[in-house]
């Protein structure tokens, strides 16, 4: 049997992603639209958000209020985190409008080391489930079970009290091809690779209609690292690097009621494809800065590789949230448009949070996509 491990992957990152597709009422999912010039990427579970807290505000999370899941969205927030230490896990079946067994898991940790410094460690882990193989007249082959999953590790400082600076390492393996042997000529391997990511976080007291609010900006550019490549050959994919800018508005109604808003934009650092496929053959430094003006219609596509995420926050004695968010990609570029929705509920010092995405497309792989997880919180003073 001879597989094309580049095959099976793109298919898995297309199903991942949920580039433009139309699902039929047998609840198959035909191709995705060749006209659209999409990016693609290795490993893009590192770009879905992962906990229930930011993934109901439209996945916005570069200035919003620092948590136990910072690590994910900008590193630098991690230093002015309240507590001491904390932990946070997540849960999300992934595309179950048509599958049982896939699934992201995220589990992440952190620790004051002072009033200025704070470490913390992530593990996210993307099961893509059981997969059947066959040969050519439809027998049972093989099950295969991929899987991927990044730890990382923070360290995040304040430089002044009110800026900060944060870097994340990471560790990435993906196992796409469930080690299947196949020709000498594309052996199949687990890709993997080691990436950074860098952020910048800054905060402001300030008055809006006679309000107490919290003015902060955040930027970080994630999945700095080195391509991956899933054979034998010289093929490498590149890692989903991508640049997120934000701001978020933090405004407390009374001493018992908060409300914040918070906005986003994103853009993949990866090349835009080119016809000749030369996108392909870019460094990581080229691909990086040239991403900004190397898309072949001009600067008008690039504008269209700009997605835009916005969320919003009522809290109610820092023990009940209701949340709310949009997120938006051009159609050209994979068309990713949903509404989410979520809450949140604190108990002591455990947190238990929901959220639910609903597409603006009927039938779309990532109806009915459901978030749930913990965050637990504690102080050496309540110890």
């Amino acid at each position: 049997m001879k597989i094309n491990i580049r095959i099976v992957a793109i298919l898995v990152l297309a199903v991942i992603f949920s580039f433009p597709v139309t699902a039929q009422n047998s609840g198959v999912i035909s191709g995705q639209d060749t006209k659209k010039n999409v990016i693609t990427t290795a490993v893009p579970f590192l770009t879905i958000a992962p906990d229930p807290i930011s993934g109901a505000m439209g996945d916005v999370g570069a200035a919003t209020a620092p948590n136990s899941n910072t690590i994910h969205w900008n590193p630098a927030k991690l230093a002015f985190i309240n507590n001491d230490y904390g932990f946070a896990f997540s849960y999300t079946p992934w595309l179950s409008k048509f599958v049982d067994d896939m699934s992201i898991s995220y589990l992440s940790g952190y620790k004051k080391i002072d009033d200025n410094q704070a470490f913390g460690m992530a593990l996210t882990y993307f099961d893509l489930g059981d997969i059947q193989l066959t040969d050519g007249v439809g027998n049972n082959l093989q099950v295969i079970n991929p899987r991927e999953f990044s730890i990382a590790g923070t360290y995040s400082r304040k430089l002044s009290n009110d800026l900060s600076i944060g870097v994340t390492g990471k560790f990435i393996h993906s196992n796409l091809s469930g080690n299947i042997t196949t020709s000498p000529v594309m052996d199949p391997k687990p890709g993997t690779s080691i990436a950074a990511d860098i952020g910048v976080y800054y905060k402001t007291e300030m008055n809006v209609l006679d309000k107490q609010s919290q003015l902060s900006f955040g930027g970080i550019i994630s999945n700095i690292g080195a391509k991956i490549s899933y054979n034998t050959a010289d093929e490498e994919d590149f890692i989903p690097t991508n640049l997120r800018l934000g701001a978020a508005l933090a405004s407390f109604l009374d001493p018992y009621n908060k409300i914040t808003f918070a906005l986003d934009f994103n853009k993949l650092m990866v090349p835009t494809p080119q016809a000749d496929g030369s996108h392909r053959d870019k460094s990581l430094i080229g691909g990086m800065f040239g991403s900004f003006a190397d898309a072949p219609n001009g600067f008008n596509e690039e504008l269209q590789e700009i997605m835009i995420s916005f969320g919003t926050e009522y809290e109610y004695k820092e023990a009940f949230a209701l949340r709310a968010g949009y997120f938006s990609e051009h159609q050209n570029k994979g068309n990713r448009k949903y509404f989410t929705m979520g809450v949140g509920f604190k108990v002591k010092k455990l947190g238990i949070d929901f959220a639910y995405l609903v597409p603006t497309l009927q039938e779309h792989p990532l109806a009915e996509t459901l978030r749930f997880g913990l965050t637990y919180n504690l102080d050496k003073k309540a110890k």
